[in-house]
């Protein structure tokens, strides 16, 4: 169980109720005063010295009649709060009644949190409570490292902003910039943008401008700057106008965020949920099973007939084996659907809509499905082929018990497997259960499962010389990508 740190809850008086929900002719005459009894923020011997990072003086640990229970107590007002209860959203989670009262006293943050914890909600609702007391054109901008975070970030904020007629608009790599400029010449309130064409519609869409912005969110920051988009960040910093709000959003604090944080963020108030470097939530199961690589396969199968109806995610290393495994399942009469970075952008989006959908109920990806996608009720992950880092097998496991729900993540362990298995084990500080697999009940599929081999090979094969050649597809890259492809997973 994952220790959870100390830190101090802030508390803010609820915002008088917005009759009217038109943006552009309600606005509020004036905004909500939330009062603070103590600021959110954790304290960190790394920011001891930091005079832009606020530091926590009290170690009280809140309880639970302490913390928020409902939306309208962090200071909402009525008609976000109606938004939230439309969503399904019963409860703020606690990165929620964490920083929402902080950003809606005008600080800046800087949030640490779970994967699955809410945190698109964290800064969507701000801004769209700050829309309503003074709207106007290009108010907000979210920049996220991935196309398919950014279309889920958007419909969050249409969303959640549906009562109040909030406009957003969606800037993306791989799609004709021709549309995304018409929809930015009607002055959208929100962009939700990757960096590299955001950057490419500043340096050539006539009349874009954000001079006038008044919020910045970097979700994923961590991986922004893994994916190589620093010194495009840097640019799109150098434009935007000093006064203005900005979140900072990240699974991780790496020494590059810390210098991001430092580079866009004035006095920000730091609140952290996750109290481990790689901490899951306690409604995550994870378990593990150790058989021999020539019979994953079969044990593949065994689990799936395990969780027949339920929602699954199996995560591969390779395109090549995501291909495979879907062919291999569907000739086993399950509805499996591949997601990988040589899709088109459309392929993909469509596969995440039969998935949410429910139409199928098996998505086989690879890690391009493992951070930020909106699938809110997945019931189980299976790690098919493990992770070569812990990093990476908590993003993984992060797609089940999310906000609150409980989940399964099981783990494929071959004798190749075993010492990353370990250091998985290790970064976590806990020895995982093993899953109950008898190896008589498995092996009844052998015979099903080998057949089913043999005609996926043959659609391998078709599909490998429809890609091209042995199957390199339209997304292989070599050496230093372009802008416009920085945005889309290559996995």
């Amino acid at each position: 169980m994952p220790i959870t740190k100390k830190r101090k809850v802030a508390h803010a008086a609820p915002a008088a109720p917005v009759e009217d929900s038109d943006v552009a002719s309600n606005a509020s005459s004036s905004s909500p005063q939330p009062t603070a009894k103590d600021a959110d923020v954790e304290d960190s011997a790394s920011d001891a010295d930091d005079p832009n990072v606020e530091d926590a003086s009290s170690e009280t640990e809140p309880s639970a009649s302490s913390a928020p229970k409902t939306f309208k107590e962090l200071g909402l007002i009525d008609s976000l709060c109606e938004a939230c209860d439309k969503m399904g959203y019963k409860a703020p989670t606690p990165i929620q009644s964490e920083s929402i009262p902080l950003a809606l006293q005008g600080r800046d943050i800087i949030g640490l949190a779970e994967t699955g914890s809410g945190k698109t909600a964290s800064f969507v609702l701000p801004i769209l409570q700050a829309l309503m007391e003074k709207p106007q054109p290009f108010f907000g901008l979210v920049m996220a490292p991935t196309r398919e975070l950014a279309y889920q970030i958007s419909l969050a904020c249409e969303s959640l902003g549906a009562t109040i007629n909030v406009r957003s608009t969606t800037l993306v790599g791989g799609m004709d910039m021709v549309p995304q400029s018409i929809a930015l010449g009607k002055k959208p309130h929100i962009i939700v943008a990757t960096p590299g064409r955001l950057l490419d519609h500043l340096e050539n869409t006539k009349g874009f401008s954000l001079r006038n912005l008044k919020f910045l969110v970097m979700d994923e920051a961590d991986r922004l700057l893994d994916m190589d988009f620093g010194p495009i960040l840097d640019k799109i910093l150098k434009v935007l106008p000093r006064e203005r709000r900005t979140f900072l959003f990240s699974a991780t604090l790496s020494s590059k965020v810390e210098s991001l944080q430092r580079a866009s963020l004035s006095n920000p108030a730091r609140v952290s949920i996750s109290s481990s470097k790689y901490a899951t939530v306690e409604t995550l199961q994870q378990t593990y099973i150790l058989r021999p690589y020539k019979h994953k396969d079969i044990y593949l199968v065994y689990l799936l007939h395990e969780f027949i109806g339920q929602s699954v995610i199996i995560f591969m290393r390779t395109v090549h084996e995501t291909q495979r495994v879907a062919f291999l399942l569907r000739g086993l009469g399950f509805g499996a659907i591949p997601l990988h970075g040589q899709m088109s952008q459309s392929a993909r989006l469509g596969a995440l809509g039969k998935f949410r959908s429910k139409s199928r109920e098996i998505l086989v990806a690879t890690d391009v499905a493992a951070r930020g996608l909106d699938i809110p009720s997945v019931d189980c992950v299976l790690n098919f082929d493990l992770p070569t880092d812990s990093k990476t097998y908590i993003h993984r496991v992060g797609r089940t018990a999310r906000a609150g729900k409980s989940g399964t993540a099981i783990s494929f362990v071959t004798q190749y497997d075993v010492e990353i298995w370990q250091r998985i084990e290790a970064a976590m500080g806990k020895e995982l259960a093993e899953y109950p697999a008898p190896k008589d009940e498995a092996m009844v599929f052998a015979e099903q499962v080998s057949a089913s081999q043999r005609d996926a090979i043959q659609a391998m094969k078709h599909y490998d010389e429809k890609k091209g050649a042995k199957g390199k597809g339209k997304f292989s890259f070599k050496g230093k990508r372009s802008r416009d492809a920085m945005d889309q997973e290559e996995g």
